[in-house]
Formats: C-alpha cells, sequence, structure tokens
C-alpha cells in the first residue's frame, strides 16, 4: 500500500525533541502535521507554533481519531510500546524515539505487531545518520583501516536526564545503560554488521542515590570483534558531554569525536601510525535525518520494513548487559 501525498502524521508528545523532529519534517515538507497531543498545555502551544493548522490532542486516543497514516511518539520509554502497538493495530506506521520499549519482551510485542499490521516502523536511533559516523562506518566497510578488531564507544552526559521519570525503573527500564548505551550498542552493530553478540563483561553503578545506574561498562564479543562501552551520567567531565567511538584496525583506526563537549558537533579522524587526517568537521544538521528517512519511506511504501529487526538484537543486547552485571554481582 502506498501513500500517494505527503503522509498526515500525528505527533504523539511535543516536548524538546517531539517538537524538534515535526520541525525537522515540517522544514523540509516531507509531511503533513496533522494532529498533535500532549498533557501539557505548554507543549500543545508551543507545537501550535510550529503547525498551526494541526488539530489537537490531549491522548493517544483523542490523536487516533484524526485521519492519519503514522503517529510520531515522544512520550516516557514506558509508554513507548503500548502506544507503538495501538498505532500499529489501527493500521498506522510508527516512529518512535529510543528506546521502542523497556526491554526485550517489550520490544519483541512491537515487532510482532508492526509485522502482522504489515506497517512502517522505526526507531530514531539518530547516530547512525551523524555525517561523521557515516564516514566513520565507509572506512571500516571498504577495509580502509584493515581487519577491524577493537571498537571503543563512550558516552558522558555530565549534567545528566532534566526529566524525573528517567529515573525511575517502572518508568524507563533502566539508567544511562537504556537512554545511552543504546545508542552504542546500535553504533556497534552497525560497523560491525552483526547479527549476533555475546557480553563478556559488565559492571553498573549508581552513584547518586537514583534506583537505576548513573555508570555502565561492558564489553561485547561481536565475533572476532570486542566492543568496549562506557556510558554514565552526572560524571565529572569537565565538560557537557564527552562522546567518542573509535574503530582499531590491522592498518589503521577511525575515530569519531564530539567537539568542544557538544552533544550536536562532530568531528571524524583517519588514523595511520602517527599520522592523522581530518576527514569530517562540523556543521551537521543531522537531527532530522532519521525521522525523514522514514518519512521519504512512508511517502512511497508504508508496509513493514525488514531494517526493524534490528531493534530486537538491540534490546536484547541490552537486557543481556544488565542480566550479566546482575550475575557477576552474586
Amino acid at each position: 500500500m502506498t501513500v500517494a501525498t505527503l503522509p498526515r502524521l500525528g505527533f504523539l508528545g511535543v516536548g524538546w525533541i517531539g517538537r524538534n523532529r515535526m520541525e525537522a519534517l515540517a522544514g523540509d515538507g516531507l509531511a503533513q502535521v496533522a494532529a498533535v497531543a500532549d498533557p501539557q498545555a505548554e507543549a500543545l502551544a508551543a507545537a501550535a507554533e510550529v503547525a498551526p493548522q494541526a488539530g489537537r490532542a490531549e491522548t493517544l486516543e483523542e490523536l487516533l481519531e484524526h485521519e492519519l497514516d503514522g503517529i510520531v511518539i515522544a512520550t516516557p520509554s514506558a509508554l513507548h510500546a503500548e502506544q507503538a502497538i495501538a498505532a500499529l493495530e489501527r493500521g498506522l506506521a510508527v516512529f518512535c524515539q529510543k528506546p521502542l520499549a523497556r526491554d526485550a519482551a517489550e520490544t519483541q510485542r512491537v515487532l510482532e505487531a508492526a509485522r502482522a499490521a504489515d506497517r512502517l516502523l522505526a526507531v530514531d536511533l539518530s547516530y547512525r545518520h551523524v555525517e561523521a559516523l557515516r564516514a566513520a562506518h565507509e572506512q571500516v566497510a571498504s577495509g580502509a583501516i584493515g581487519r577491524l578488531h577493537t571498537i571503543d564507544l563512550v558516552f558522558h552526559n555530565a549534567y545528566g536526564p532534566d526529566k524525573p521519570w528517567f529515573t525511575d525503573p517502572k518508568l524507563s527500564g533502566g539508567g544511562c545503560l537504556i537512554d545511552l548505551g543504546t545508542h552504542l550498542v546500535d553504533l556497534a552493530l552497525w560497523l560491525t554488521q552483526a547479527k549476533e553478540l555475546q557480553v563478556e563483561t559488565a559492571r553498573t553503578l549508581s552513584l547518586h542515590g537514583y534506583a537505576v545506574e548513573d555508570q555502565a561498562t561492558a564489553e561485547l564479543a561481536i565475533g572476532e570483534v570486542r566492543a568496549r562501552l562506557a556510558c554514565s551520567w552526572f560524571t565529572s567531565a569537565g565538560r557537557d558531554c564527552v562522546f567518542e567511538c573509535t574503530a582499531r584496525g590491522s592498518e589503521g583506526a577511525v575515530s569519531v569525536g564530539n567537539v568542544g563537549g557538544s552533544f550536536y558537533d562532530f568531528r571524524t579522524d583517519l588514523w595511520r601510525g602517527t599520522s592523522a587526517e581530518t576527514l569530517v568537521e562540523p556543521p551537521d544538521e543531522w537531527g532530522g535525518r532519521a525521522i525523514a528517512a522514514w518519512a521519504e519511506r512512508l511517502r512511497g511504501d508504508r508496509s513493514y520494513d525488514s531494517a526493524a529487526d534490528e531493534l530486537e538484537l538491540v534490546a536484547e543486547a541490552i537486557d543481556a548487559i544488565y542480566q550479566r552485571d546482575t550475575e557477576t554481582q552474586r
């Protein structure tokens, strides 16, 4: 089934990130913002400034009464799975903020619903769409750095999340690991094109009195490659953010790092021995690329895309890291 005109989209949750994704699509003319829903009046008012023609709702049920081709979900993590399933069962495509669900079991339920409805499903794993990381992927995939053996992935948010639900395990599913580590696991799988992995070591810590972890490390065995992950909230970093993705091969290495503590600006360097070559520098407007790719696909074909199958492996890896840490502490 195809969508002949611009997709009519409903946006469920129009806080900062939901509104940002809405602005990206509206600004690029990739979709019609048909309706928005949020329980907060101020969020709806801000969304109306971007899309004054859009209908308004407070709940998912009200949103689904509008004529839509798909919905964009940007609500607390505990709500994602049930909201996505409800939309899919109504025949709508879904684009969801990460994580798609709090664990692998919930993720599987959403995937089953998407396959049963034969509807497009995607998650905002946006770092795949950063030009600096795309350049790194190309270096690895082309064999330019030789045989890949190690990937170091780091994501530290020095000031931590700004909403209380992030630190409630029932609402979030976990702490910094599911918040930041989901991106790192996804990048490790993307760089290696792996279909399976094993968790060799894992450690989580809660250093600031929350019921979820604010520090996490893990080592993954992905075939012959070892991926070492580290992420945290509230860490002493001397800057807002530390992001690193370094892939090391037998003939060189390619490294992506954030610039000046920014969450948005990234640079790619290619290393060979003691020499270095910069491949990509900021600026790069990447924030809306993942949802743009989903909207472009939706315009031509709203059927299920098997690329979503990868979401299950990401969720299973996060579950396995938590489980490995629990086993280690026994």
